[in-house]
């Protein structure tokens, strides 16, 4: 901002705005609120504001309010015409026009899309970013079968990011893997209401769901005997899948269920399907053996 030809009170407010926005923004997203005492719109939204940025603030969120009575010079800067003018800042630079935002939803919607694009440094991104290789070496802990050390890693996550979905994932499939199906029910039960809907979670109640109705101490040997005497007893080969998903061997419990939609996929409205597809979301949607599976199935159902 230039500063020729300006009143030391201008400058001083300038040197102001540099220290209270500019200097902040190199590292958070700066809302700025330009408002005045005698505007009865920005009393409404100032309460919104503020409850926003104070839910936002360990993400990097930082509210500063100009009234435009006392700071005419920053506003003509930011050619505010009419009040209330909201804009978001960020390393210096007018990212966003929150103006037409009135409600804390509209506010947050547009905040969760600019967060998502824009490498703000707040204490949740911090966390972030020292959780994730954690939670990496927690998955794959478990992946090695090695249930019960998952546990703890999960548990030593939980404590530094009690909130955050993946863990909360994390730690109740491992409690599933390791015959802690009760734990894990109570942790899921008890998961915040924000991320009740997370994809994370929904994997860990079917891992759990699963765990219910094929305990991981499940005998196959019957069950392997009816099918290998009566390859179209689907009941048996259904059983004995969930069997094989709890002792490890998903290849072969896969393979089963396969084999009964290849036969007869309409076979008790769809079990078999959707119990693979159930089998698929505990693995993870990423996994390439999901991948493959998928394929396999597709090959069945469409050719």
């Amino acid at each position: 901002m230039a500063t020729l030809g300006m009143s030391a009170a201008d400058r001083e407010a300038l040197e102001t705005f540099r220290l209270d926005v500019i200097e902040p923004s190199m590292t958070s997203l700066v809302i700025l609120d330009f408002w005045a005492e005698w505007c009865g719109p920005c009393k409404q939204l100032t309460p919104i504001l503020e409850k926003v940025a104070a839910d936002y603030t360990n993400r990097g969120v930082k509210l500063t309010k100009i009234n435009v009575d006392e700071n005419r010079t920053i506003a003509a800067q930011f050619r505010v015409q009419s009040i209330p003018t909201v804009y978001a800042v960020f390393q210096g630079q007018l990212v966003a026009d929150l103006t037409p935002a009135r409600t804390e939803g509209q506010i947050t919607r547009i905040l969760d899309q600019i967060l998502g694009q824009l490498p703000v440094e707040g204490e949740a991104q911090q966390l972030e970013a020292e959780i994730e290789p954690l939670i990496e070496m927690g998955e794959d802990v478990l992946a090695t079968g090695d249930a019960e050390r998952a546990v703890s890693i999960f548990e030593q996550i939980l404590e530094m990011a009690p909130e955050n979905p993946l863990v909360i994932g994390g730690l109740a499939r491992a409690m599933v893997a390791a015959g802690r199906a009760e734990e894990a029910r109570s942790l899921l039960d008890a998961a915040p209401e924000a991320v009740a809907g997370d994809p994370a979670l929904g994997r860990a109640r079917s891992a759990l769901a699963l765990a219910e109705v094929a305990p991981a101490n499940a005998e196959t040997a019957e069950l392997e005997r009816r099918v290998a005497a009566y390859p179209d007893d689907h009941e048996a080969r259904y059983e004995l899948a969930g069997a094989l998903m709890a002792a490890g061997d998903r290849d072969a419990a896969a393979d089963h269920l396969l084999e009964i939609v290849r036969q007869d996929r309409e076979w008790n409205e769809g079990a078999a399907r959707k119990r693979l597809l159930q089998f698929l979301e505990v693995v993870g949607l990423e996994d390439p053996w999901t991948s493959q599976q998928r394929r396999r199935l597709s090959a069945i159902l469409f050719t």
